[in-house]
């Protein structure tokens, strides 16, 4: 099981939240008593701490209570607005580098609850081209990152490194052949300018077999997904479709790159993604 930080911060915001209003009802009540009895100057100049234990406050309460404001502002603008996160492998290149630092768009897709991910307040539909962040099928605790190739009801093929949906052929144009790729197999690739649903972006294809081909029809209700590293993607070639249900948002921007945590972070991969 992956790390599930947004079941973390939800219980935190939970757990804070219920000690906010244990005090709010229990305590907050005496302490603005005492304190509105008291002579202006004589409550001026006593600290917060100090006007918390005025009712008797305990301690432990008033320190859990009192980074509920802190968390449910990253709680809510986490869940309902802009989320970050890492890309952790090469399944993007190069698109997307490894150390990239991410902002994703939470709520292009529909107004969704926390952890559960069911959509509250629809808004818009996920579009083909988009690089989505979705929970991974097979393990919800985890966060993948794709391209979203086929929509419900497409029919997509994938055969000799071309990619069909709906019959059509997805338009390519060599840009150059590399000698090494930015793989961390740093096997031999070309670049590719691709479209899909009017959206230009770079593709790698290795000069081996391609690993995985077929041809799916997307149900309804599902997505398919492929990385823009064609041939060193684990995607839906692999492990089959991803349901709206699973979908967060749509990735936007690259603010910070990071290679590792000894390295030196820089803004050179700053910029919109396409």
């Amino acid at each position: 099981m992956g790390f599930d930080f947004e079941l973390i911060l939800a219980v935190a915001f939970l757990v804070t939240g219920a000690f906010w209003v244990f005090d709010r009802v229990v305590y907050y009540p005496k302490r603005k008593e005492i304190l509105d009895n008291m002579a202006t100057e004589a409550r001026d100049v006593l600290h917060k701490d100090a006007q918390q234990r005025l009712a008797e406050t305990p301690k432990f309460v008033a320190e859990v209570k009192s980074y509920f404001v802190i968390i449910a502002v990253i709680f809510c603008l986490r869940s309902f607005v802009v989320e970050p996160f890492q890309i952790p492998s090469g399944s993007m290149l190069p698109t997307l580098k490894i150390g990239d630092f991410i902002l994703v768009n939470k709520f292009d897709y529909g107004i969704r609850l926390p952890v559960l991910n069911t959509t509250i307040i629809p808004t818009t539909q996920p579009e083909r081209g988009d690089v989505v962040v979705f929970k991974y099928p097979l393990d919800p605790s985890l966060n993948y990152i794709k391209r979203l190739i086929g929509l419900p009801g497409d029919q997509v093929s994938y055969h000799n490194k071309v990619l069909t949906v709906n019959g059509q052929q997805v338009s390519k144009d060599l840009l150059s052949k590399l000698s090494i790729s930015l793989n961390p197999s740093r096997e031999p690739v070309e670049l590719f300018n691709e479209n899909i649903g009017g959206i230009e972006h770079e593709i790698y294809n290795s000069y081996r077999n391609t690993p995985h081909e077929g041809d799916w029809v997307v149900p309804e209700g599902h997505y398919f997904v492929m990385g823009d590293n064609r041939d060193n993607s684990a995607d839906s070639r692999f492990w089959g479709f991803v349901p709206e249900e699973n979908m967060k948002g749509r990735a936007f921007y690259v603010w910070l790159h990071w290679d590792e945590f000894f390295s030196i972070p820089s803004f050179k991969n700053n910029g919109l993604i396409e």
